[in-house]
């Protein structure tokens, strides 16, 4: 789980890069090959998504809690 800006920032960049790979394997590889390849990064591109809406909606609902 995400707890720090610097870990948050890290989360960020890691799905950048993920999003990347997905877009490079499917220009290299038709439908159906590399499938489990493709399916497992869009696992973590989901899961790293998650886990940044958490962080974003704690940090609002602190930031709003100190106003």
């Amino acid at each position: 789980m995400i707890g720090s800006i610097i870990e948050y920032e890290r989360a960020e960049s890691e799905l950048r890069e993920l999003e990347q790979r997905l877009i490079e394997l499917q220009k290299q590889y038709a439908i159906g090959d590399k499938g489990f390849t493709k399916a497992g990064i869009r696992k973590l591109i989901a899961r790293l998504n998650e886990e940044l809406a958490v962080f974003e909606a704690s940090e609002e609902a602190s930031a709003s809690l100190q106003n």
